[in-house]
């Protein structure tokens, strides 16, 4: 018998040294980023009551929504510009708007000032550019498990950053967190230029946006990415005061439910990525996380004041999103044209932004006008929606058999 059947089912069976450090580093640059950001979440409200304009809820609202808005405004324009200019010039750009839009923040001594911050460090908007890296630096059968880095590296500094934040806001106050951001963002650059594997030469052929507008099965993906993070924010909207009242924990405590919650549904997000990857069904783990991310919602609905089952579905609730977080862009990457993966992914976070916008608007004018409870039912109704639109895509693209250029260099290292 040949061993070259055996050589080829050891050499696709793992990733290479490559895709792991590209894999490790992109995920890193991602928290990076993100923790920065997170550490503002339990602690800005509060801080902007000391600034001179801080009893101006609306602006402070603002402040904290601006970057997820000019986030939605410019993804598809750095995407694009990744596909044309390559990638690693237009993350580093990015990080250097985030850095600068955290010193501006830092040296503000008012809302506005800070809203003008943020509004740079939005304007940075690298998620398209990050992930078509990932995708050009990892083969397609260990992609999802590339992406599955990116997304729990995203939970585990929203967890972090709920037991963090208020030390550092203790110690170093509000400037000092967001010259740490500074600082995160500059040591985000260090990776991607010296850690980070550089992208392979990529097709040069010219792909209309409309064209990559109308793709279908990319349409589907778009629509998915927007009703899992409208969900998202509408559900945190209301979550973190029912852990206080029908959980009696204080919002200081929360991290003992997020922290081990989010760790414990990674690594199960984990293990049903692997043997869905390797059963070839990874249609059916996705299709079956969006009905566990309806049933979420409806177990919220009816189970929301009993505490162990609140703490229950915020385990399932993280466990759906992770293994959609992960397949979702995996996904984009496989069914976009080659030379226009980067401007795929633009639409793609461009969605999931205003998904993010669109959740806290509706969450809390819901939450405020009709009842908390109505906020589950609308979003159980916008997964049940999905779950029937996802439920006909057809069957996932088969992973290439054969190693490509992405980690042709490092195979040897994985026989």
């Amino acid at each position: 018998m040949s061993s070259q059947p055996l050589a080829s089912t050891l050499v696709s069976s793992k990733m290479s040294s490559s895709e792991i450090r590209a894999g490790a580093s992109l995920a890193s640059i991602f928290a990076l980023r993100m923790f920065g950001l997170f550490l503002l979440l339990p602690i800005f409200a509060i801080h902007a009551k000391t600034l001179p304009d801080g009893d101006n809820t609306a602006l402070v609202g603002m402040a904290m929504g601006i970057y997820g808005l000019t986030q939605a405004c410019l993804q598809i324009l750095f995407g694009m510009a990744s596909d044309k200019y390559g990638r690693k010039p237009v993350i580093i750009l990015g990080l250097i708007l985030f850095a600068v839009g955290a010193v501006i923040a830092a040296m503000s001594h008012s809302v506005m000032g800070i809203l003008i911050g943020r509004a740079v460090q939005g304007a940075g908007a690298i998620s398209a550019a990050i992930t078509a890296l990932l995708a050009d630096t990892t083969r397609e059968e260990h992609r999802t498990k590339a992406m599955a880095m990116v997304g729990g590296s995203i939970g585990i500094s929203f967890a972090l950053s709920l037991v963090l934040a208020p030390v550092l806001y203790q110690r170093i106050g509000m400037d000092g967190i967001f010259i740490l951001t500074a600082i995160m963002a500059i040591a985000a650059i260090g990776v991607v230029t010296w850690i980070t594997p550089d992208a392979p030469s990529m097709p040069t052929v010219k792909v209309p946006l409309i064209d990559v507008l109308k793709n279908p099965e990319l349409m589907r993906l778009n629509l998915g990415v927007f009703v899992l993070h409208l969900s998202q924010v509408a559900m945190f909207v209301v979550v973190p005061s029912a852990l206080v009242q029908y959980a009696h924990l204080p919002l200081d405590k929360h991290w003992e439910v997020y922290l081990p919650v989010v760790f414990g549904s990674f690594f199960v997000m984990l293990l049903a990525i692997m043997r869905g990857e390797r059963s070839g069904k990874m249609k059916q783990i996705f299709v079956w996380s969006i009905a566990l991310l309806m049933l979420v919602q409806l177990g919220f609905w009816g189970f929301l004041e009993n505490a162990t089952m609140l703490i229950a579905m915020l385990f399932a609730f993280f466990l759906a999103f992770n293994i959609l977080e992960a397949s979702q862009p995996s996904l984009v990457s496989r069914l976009a044209p080659p030379s226009a993966k980067g401007a795929a992914l633009g639409v793609y976070n461009t969605l999931q932004a205003l998904g993010l916008a669109c959740g806290g608007f509706v969450g809390g004018w819901m939450k405020q006008h009709i009842s908390a409870s109505s906020v589950f039912i609308f979003t159980a109704v916008l997964s049940l929606i999905w779950l029937i639109i996802a439920s006909r895509m057809p069957e996932l693209p088969k992973r290439a058999s054969k190693p490509d250029s992405a980690s042709s260099g490092d195979i040897a290292s994985t026989v």
